[in-house]
């Protein structure tokens, strides 16, 4: 099975995991940087989810539950 960490081409690429996410808007917030919509910290969180939500539910993985 891979792990999170997949090459998507170019060089190393790792994917952002709700962890991350949770760690990057930590940081801008008490840096007090915006954390609105739009920001940083914002696509951040979108990507986390996204990223979760298809390794959840199998996504290109081919995974997932069977019949």
């Amino acid at each position: 099975m891979p792990s999170n960490n997949q090459n998507q081409g170019g060089g190393k690429s790792n994917w952002m995991t709700k962890e991350d996410a949770s760690r990057i808007q930590s940081t801008q917030a008490t840096s007090g940087k915006n954390t609105g919509s739009g920001s940083f910290a914002s696509r951040a969180q979108a990507a986390g989810d996204k990223n979760s939500n298809a390794n959840s539910s199998g996504g290109a993985q081919g995974g997932g539950q069977k019949k």
